[in-house]
């Protein structure tokens, strides 16, 4: 049809194609609601296994705090309060003031891993404890990078770890989708994949258990080995860089998850054998639960990235 002023009019749709039109909005919708909700899955199943696995370890053994309390600034702070050094340290196994503490830590870990099952948006109680379970990993993190001598990758590349329930909490507060939600994650995935370069590519010692790994799971001498770990940890760099990138970043990410997920795999598999108890999986499985942030932080970024189905759906529909 003409307009007055000689232009011509848009067609007036019908009422099915008015229809059709809501309809494909409420899918829209609809769709986005589901991928959110298989975005905060990702996420809580993240922080879940981190916290299990370092229950496990809390309880099977015991963190790795020592080196943090067995100093004599500690000793003086018991004294003054009237302990004595056979109550502070003890007389032998899981006993005294300090080894009994230490113990406990086991169940504040438990008690962040029922958090992760639990917690939901108004849980604003639950998302403190949750926060408080990531200053937790905080304190290893660090215990582990002063037991290093105070190697800066040693607590780097915990990051994504560290920051796993925090991300559980913003997805839940602000939403999966929200940008300090989306810009954390890909810090998490920095750190993690940027403090194993720096060990990997040779700028810090790097940790036996990386030569092991690789000789026993692909069989190869250390020569290959080292050369493979130098290679890899260029790509680890390459990642972190890409990540920023927007053409490249989907790219990346999904190479962190298949990367993340082998260097977790690969400790319980080059440590388990048959003729162990358990097949060793009570003294291995754990270091790849634990590590689960690790693959699972970048599958959420991939998912994240995926251009919708509607949106193809749409554009389709536009040129047709």
């Amino acid at each position: 049809m003409m307009n007055a002023n000689g232009t011509e009019s848009a067609p007036k749709r019908t009422g099915d194609e008015q229809t059709g039109h809501k309809q494909t909005g409420h899918e829209q919708t609809a769709d986005q609601r589901g991928d959110d909700r298989i975005l905060v899955l990702i996420l809580r199943l993240a922080a879940l296994l981190c916290f299990a696995g370092w229950t496990w370890v809390h309880y099977y053994w015991e963190g790795p705090y020592g080196i943090l309390l067995w100093q004599d600034a500690t000793y003086d702070f018991a004294n003054r309060l009237g302990i004595s050094w056979d109550e502070f340290v003890g007389t032998g196994a899981d006993d005294g003031w300090l080894q009994t503490w230490i113990a406990r830590i086991t169940w504040l870990y438990l008690a962040c891993t029922v958090l992760t099952l639990t917690v939901r948006s108004k849980s604003f109680f639950q998302m403190a404890g949750l926060v408080g379970g990531s200053g937790l990993l905080a304190v290893l993190s660090y215990a582990k990078y002063v037991a290093s001598q105070h190697q800066a990758p040693m607590f780097i590349e915990h990051g994504g770890q560290i920051l796993a329930p925090v991300l559980l909490v913003m997805a839940l507060r602000f939403g999966a989708r929200h940008r300090i939600t989306v810009v954390t994650a890909m810090v998490a995935l920095v750190m993690t994949f940027a403090g194993h370069g720096c060990y990997a590519i040779g700028w810090w010692p790097t940790p036996g258990s990386f030569y092991g790994m690789i000789s026993v799971a692909l069989d190869v001498e250390y020569e290959t080995a080292n050369a493979m770990l130098r290679a890899f940890g260029v790509l680890d760099f390459v990642v972190c860089v890409a990540i920023f990138i927007p053409p490249l970043r989907r790219v990346a990410a999904g190479y962190a998850v298949i990367w993340g997920f082998l260097t977790a795999v690969a400790r319980p598999l080059a440590g388990m054998s048959w003729s162990l108890n358990y097949w060793g999986a009570d003294q291995f499985l754990h270091e790849a639960i634990l590590r689960a942030p690790h693959f699972l932080i970048p599958l959420y970024l991939v998912i994240l990235w995926c251009p919708p189905r509607n949106t193809i759906d749409a554009d389709t529909n536009q040129v047709t």
